[in-house]
């Protein structure tokens, strides 16, 4: 097989699977979350992953904090040698492992649980719904689980579009809710062709 068929047989691939993202009420309830504590409340969005699903949950939290929505990315193994104290008491987390049984991030979820008195609700990105983040999450939101394009089934390809289209979908949600605008955009935007681009 060339590398013409190939890429149309990820093309594929890749697209039939973001078409088949499962709908839940966890997608109303996850944007509610976001809107309500950190827009609303002076809250802030943490995202945290191992490997992989880290890039994803790092490039969510950049892209919210473009469009208004302060967000910081958490490693997990680094929250267990005091950056955990990033974490207050209004704050949102957003977990991404596609498993929904990476160590680090089951370490995390439990160790925010400890840290204050009142609870830090926790949002997750997985393609398990059988997991221990999945059972514990307050908003589980799903890839549907489709199989990696990698022809070892084993390196992060489609899960990591999954997750990144499912990252797209809160961040535009929470934007319509916000009502956030060009003009603020461009508060947020001073360099490069975007912030240009956002100003005229």
């Amino acid at each position: 097989m060339d590398i013409k068929q190939t890429m149309q047989q990820i093309i594929d691939a890749e697209s039939n699977a973001v078409s088949r993202i499962p709908w839940t009420d966890d997608y109303n309830r996850a944007v509610s979350l976001i809107v309500e504590r950190v827009s609303r409340n002076g809250g802030k969005l943490v995202t945290s992953g191992m490997g992989k699903a880290g890039q994803i949950a790092m490039n969510i939290a950049t892209t919210f904090s473009s469009t208004g929505i302060p967000a910081v990315n958490l490693h997990p193994s680094e929250a267990q040698h005091g950056d955990l104290g990033v974490l207050q008491p209004a704050d949102v987390l957003l977990l991404v492992s596609n498993s929904g049984r990476t160590t680090e991030i089951v370490q995390l979820m439990e160790l925010a649980d400890g840290l204050f008195d009142s609870h830090i609700p926790v949002i997750v990105i997985t393609g398990n719904p059988d997991s221990p983040l999945a059972n514990r999450a307050d908003a589980t939101l799903l890839t549907g689980g489709a199989p990696e394009v990698c022809p070892l089934g084993l390196t992060p390809t489609t899960s990591t579009t999954l997750m990144t289209v499912i990252g797209d979908i809160l961040v535009v949600n929470v934007m319509q809710q916000t009502g956030f605008t060009k003009a603020e955009y461009a508060k947020r935007h001073h360099g490069g062709y975007l912030g240009k681009k956002s100003r005229t």
